[in-house]
């Protein structure tokens, strides 16, 4: 990335330039920028998107502590410190710049030589042992031998780590060989006349010759579509409702014009309308005393299917049949058969599968009975929340125990829904010291459901929300490529997914939310029904990306898009939740790994873990590392469509997808919302 430098400038003059598109990232200098005062900082570092380093050299400026500390309360994603700072200050800076997630930069200059190989690994080490995350070393070429020896020094750190380069017209390469070195940025002027130091290129002209023709990925514009997870559940909740429920905001997929017909399977009318531009209303008339059909068809959404599986059984006369299409029928449903029948309740295959497991087209044999149950979590959630769904419209009441619990954040979502449309039951988690220690659900070994028979499904009028699987892949083009803002998304969500912020903030991304304002009609029904919306508009910007370690068990949707963002992330990456994979459209961990190898990437797999190689857009576009084009297979997985679609922005040459029609299952604007991030209206 390119950090341009910026000094000499009033508050209005620095927000316009950083405002403008043409900045990645800006270093301010405040020791160079008499005129901010400590206000004025924390308004430039609370209010700009872009990521800022704040630089106050300590020789020019007698109030640097307190300046560079304005800085960092209101945001600054860096902070410089030169090692020559006095101790006391750079001790409290560093306190607090790990309070507020900066990352410390500590720099030592040389502005009259460029001194020995031993001298600058000892500045080097110095560095380190003041607390710098990144370290900075910058001295004055006099030679191109000055220049092969400060760069030699990227071959003894890990990338993303070190920026160093000579200053002087005999340095003036070394700044653009930093980022092939692996630099995380290097530093340009506004312009020729305003550079900071001798050499300093113009920041367009160090654009022109690190980018060439290809311009930034801005994505702005985009509504995404809601979330499946709440609209499916949200369906057939709704169906099952005595009265007429409306749910805003609705945005049609293939999956979800399956619970649609699920929907009128058991007996509910369905009406579908418009109360704004971005605002299609469903008005679903409940079927209080729905019976399961003879044969339900469920398209090729397995989460609908597991949904319907307990449902059946406990609606049904003890035998039903389920069917669907495409990758549906070749998937199999994990544990299903051992947790329905801790219910009474048996599945057969009825296409003649030589596997134990069940596939659809599948038979439900039996009634759903009530009671206690101990059923493993290890396959997934949707089959469990299927049941949290079916049991309280038994006579009898269930505590169902679930170990080993995956993808807790959809049995959150389940209840949440559930509890919308009248329906009560409790949930208590338990584990081992960790969980005990930090309540996070991430430790936790065993999930307590109290569920209460009889009750009844009452009709609702309810906002769904943004659905953050669909938003990932767009977000992640942004924090590589350029900038992206995606409206109608809940930070407050429930989702599994919403985790893609957590992993973007991780990888150094910029990240931040703007509220929407709902003047133009988004969420009106919602209103109408006295549901206050809580979406806003979330924006990722493009900032220098390091190695991310993430857990993905709970999320696994995310995993083909996070291992695309780890092609850009500087150094070694793990995603762990391999294990939870082979159960989607297709089986992820073999599709993913062969997608990178593909694309060219360093990859392997160790037990549920995955490992991938990265390196910095820049540091691949100077080294000539771009991801490899051609033609790839989606193995029919709309998310390995969206994956190659951000992939192929990081690639030599275009990157053909055989089945990028597969998306329509899940975002069929898919295509439309990707390309305004090349200026196309979304």
């Amino acid at each position: 990335m390119i950090c341009t430098s910026i000094q000499n400038k009033k508050l209005e003059e620095i927000l316009e330039l950083v405002a403008s598109g043409d900045t990645e990232m800006a270093e301010i200098r405040l020791d160079r920028c008499p005129e901010l005062s400590v206000e004025d900082i924390g308004t430039l570092f609370s209010e700009t998107d872009i990521p800022l380093v704040a630089t106050c050299r300590v020789q020019e400026c007698q109030d640097a502590e307190s300046r560079l500390g304005a800085a960092i309360r209101a945001g600054a994603a860096f902070v410089d410190l030169e090692v020559e700072m006095p101790p006391a200050s750079g001790k409290r800076l560093r306190r607090l710049a790990k309070e507020c997630g900066t990352t410390v930069i500590r720099s030592w200059h040389d502005f009259t030589q460029t001194p020995s190989l031993f001298f600058l690994h000892e500045q080097l080490e110095l560095c380190r042992r003041y607390g710098a995350d990144i370290v900075k070393i910058v001295t004055t070429a006099r030679g191109p031998e000055d220049c092969e020896r400060i760069l030699s020094l990227y071959g003894q750190v890990p990338e993303g780590t070190l920026i160093a380069f000579c200053m002087g017209e005999e340095g003036r390469s070394s700044r653009l060989q930093a980022l092939a070195k692996g630099a995380p940025y290097t530093y340009a002027a506004l312009s020729e006349d305003d550079a900071v130091a001798s050499g300093q290129w113009a920041a367009a002209s160090m654009r022109e010759a690190l980018y060439g023709p290809r311009k930034p990925y801005r994505c702005t514009g985009v509504r995404i579509p809601c979330s499946k997870s709440f609209a499916q559940r949200a369906i057939i909740a709704a169906a099952l409702s005595e009265g007429v429920s409306h749910l805003s905001a609705y945005s049609s997929c293939a999956d979800n014009e399956a619970a649609l017909g699920a929907a009128r399977a058991l007996g509910a009318e369905v009406e579908e309308s418009s109360a704004g531009p971005a605002d299609r209303v469903l008005t679903i008339r409940g079927a209080a005393s729905a019976s399961a059909p003879a044969r339900l068809f469920t398209g090729e959404s397995g989460l609908l299917t597991r949904l319907m599986i307990p449902l059946l059984a406990a609606l049904g006369e003890g035998v039903c049949e389920i069917d669907g299409e495409k990758t549906l029928t070749k998937r199999p449903l994990s544990g299903a058969n051992d947790i329905m029948a801790a219910f009474g309740v048996t599945l057969f295959n009825l296409a003649g599968q030589p596997s134990r497991e069940i596939h659809v087209p599948l038979r439900i044999n039996g009634r759903l009975i009530p009671g206690r149950a101990e059923i493993s979590g290890k396959g997934g959630s949707q089959l469990i929340s299927g049941l949290l769904m079916a049991l309280p419209v038994c006579a009898g009441h269930t505590d169902l125990y679930v170990t080993e619990p995956r993808s807790i954040p959809y049995m959150f979502i389940t209840q949440d829904v559930l509890r919308k449309f009248g329906i009560a039951l409790s949930c208590e988690m338990e584990g081992g010291e960790e969980f005990m220690e930090t309540r996070d659900w991430a430790y936790c070994t065993r999930m307590h459901f109290k569920i209460r028979g009889g009750q009844k499904y009452r009709s609702a009028d309810i906002d769904l929300e943004g659905d953050w699987s669909s938003a990932a892949a767009l977000l992640v083009a942004g924090a590589v490529f350029g900038r992206a803002e995606i409206s109608g998304l809940d930070t407050g969500s429930l989702q599994a997914d919403l985790t893609i912020m957590d992993i973007l903030v991780e990888a150094g991304a910029a990240v931040s939310r703007i509220d929407t304002d709902f003047t133009d009609g988004v969420g009106s029904a919602a209103a109408a029904a006295g549901v206050a919306p809580s979406r806003g508009t979330v924006c990722v910007t493009k900032a220098p990306l390091s190695a991310i370690d993430v857990d993905l068990n709970h999320a696994p949707d995310l995993f083909p898009v996070a291992a695309v963002l780890a092609c850009f992330c500087a150094g070694r990456s793990r995603l762990s939740g391999t294990g939870r994979l082979a159960g989607k459209e297709s089986d992820r961990a073999a599709a993913i790994k062969e997608m990178l190898e593909q694309l060219g990437v360093a990859v392997s797999i160790e037990g549920d873990d995955m490992y991938i190689d990265g390196q910095a857009y820049s540091t691949r576009l100077l080294r000539g590392t771009l991801l490899h084009g051609g033609r790839f297979t989606s193995h029919h997985d709309h998310r390995m469509v969206m994956a190659l679609r951000v992939a192929g922005l990081g690639a030599d040459s275009p990157i053909e997808i055989d089945d990028a029609e597969c998306v329509a299952k899940s975002f069929p604007d898919f295509e439309r919302a990707f390309r305004a991030g090349f200026g196309e209206e979304f």
